[in-house]
């Protein structure tokens, strides 16, 4: 059975966890291949909204196994609140939520060398959540990193007193202010880890084969989106992981001509978090009105999301990158009332039209060229065909589709699982 990917296209946001939550009840496995605690995947259902950080979105659903792929890199005390939260619905973890070996921990001093990093940037700051992912990313690739599956072996806490030691020592080198309390830190962290292996770790590379060997169906969900990919983002404004496509392979052991369907989500227009360049951001009543309206602030941060229009350039170079072949949009809804709507169709770049991403997108170098679109008054949230659609809108969804050679598959009309429409 080959292996789907559901993967985000824009600046992260687009409303992932939703989408993975409707479309369980299609797969026996759910597995996450990269990406820390920085990600809020919210899920929205029987009233509740529930923000998952780490834990594969499927977790709701009692038959779908949930995998914690290499790739990801795991914050113990954030994850044993995240398990916490999921206590009050009586949802059977130890059981349907499995953890790869190979993924890596973030120990409290990445949090500390985060946040002293970031502070020594001063305005060149990049917009770091300061959940520590980066610095653990560099562990992996320094060879320095500490893994779940070390926990296992007898001597863990000597591998993590060395690699503290080491952070501490780089704390020291930036030179800022940094207040902590290292030894408070690592009595809750400790206690964490201890909650984490009582779960289940798996070497996932070999069970994930020989589960698509039993004819297990498997969709890999991404955190963050395409724009945020440490090679093919807006570098340095990115993660640290590989949020593409590619990533699913390598942050899952899966192995390239295995992959099946390839969604890609995107919002109806733009938005980002943090520091970055964003060619179609609006700075006006518009932009502050799709903020309120969609309520645009991270699920995990809780960080106001800076909010534009469409950029067909960069979705179109997402698409490329990913191979998608299935497309959702989400948050439709929010436009409902926009007497006029644009979409970037090309770009004023260095005094050039051009109709691709260019290596640097910074405001200095480039414009975005719009095409006009008619709005829509209606409200979209209680519609349930895509029959009901009003004129302005399936114009709207036409043009896309048209341009990016893709079909709309999906289009979201609210945060609820039910407020979900199949065109």
């Amino acid at each position: 059975m080959a292996v789907d990917l559901l993967l985000g296209l824009q600046w992260g946001d687009e409303g992932k966890g939703k989408i993975v939550d409707v479309l369980t009840s299609k797969y026996n496995i759910i597995a996450r291949f990269q990406g820390g605690p920085n990600a809020g995947h919210t899920l929205e259902f029987d009233g509740i909204k529930h923000v998952l950080r780490t834990i594969p979105s499927g977790i709701f659903h009692k038959e779908s196994t949930n995998v914690i792929g290499n790739g990801v890199v795991i914050d113990p005390v954030v994850f044993v609140k995240e398990l916490e939260g999921l206590d009050q619905f009586k949802i059977d973890y130890k059981t349907n939520l499995i953890i790869s070996r190979k993924a890596h921990i973030i120990l409290p001093t990445h949090r500390l060398l985060d946040a002293a990093s970031e502070t020594s940037k001063g305005k060149a700051k990049i917009g770091s959540t300061l959940k520590g992912i980066g610095p653990t990313y560099m562990d992996k690739t320094g060879r320095n990193g500490l893994r779940v599956g070390d926990l296992e072996l007898s001597d863990w806490k000597e591998k993590y007193r060395a690699l503290a030691n080491k952070h501490e020592a780089m704390i020291n080198f930036y030179n800022v202010d940094i207040q902590y309390n290292l030894e408070e830190m690592e009595v809750e962290f400790f206690e964490a880890v201890e909650v984490l292996k009582s779960l289940k770790f798996i070497d996932s590379e070999e069970y994930l084969y020989q589960a698509q060997k039993a004819g297990k169906t498997i969709l890999a969900e991404g955190a963050q989106g395409s724009l945020l990919d440490i090679d093919f983002g807006t570098y340095p404004f990115v993660t640290s992981s590989n949020t593409t496509a590619a990533g699913a392979c390598t942050g899952l052991g899966v192995a390239p001509n295995q992959i099946g369907e390839v969604y890609g989500i995107f919002k109806a227009y733009t938005t980002r978090v943090g520091s970055g360049p964003f060619p179609t951001e609006l700075f006006d009543e518009v932009g502050a009105k799709m903020a309120k309206i969609g309520n645009e602030f991270g699920a995990v941060t809780g960080r106001a999301r800076r909010c534009g229009w469409l950029d067909l350039i960069a979705l179109k170079y997402a698409c490329q990158v990913n191979g998608v072949t299935k497309l959702m949009m989400m948050k439709g809804d929010v436009l409902s009332g926009f007497k006029a709507l644009k979409i970037c169709t090309a770009y004023n770049y260095k005094g050039e039209t051009i109709t691709h991403l260019p290596y640097n997108i910074e405001p200095e170098n480039l414009e975005p060229i719009y095409t006009d679109f008619k709005g829509w008054k209606e409200d979209l949230t209680k519609m349930t065909e895509a029959s009901q659609f009003p004129k302005e809108l399936n114009d709207y969804i036409a043009f896309l589709e048209k341009e990016l050679e893709i079909p709309i598959h999906l289009v979201s009309v609210g945060p609820d699982r039910k407020q979900t429409i199949f065109r």
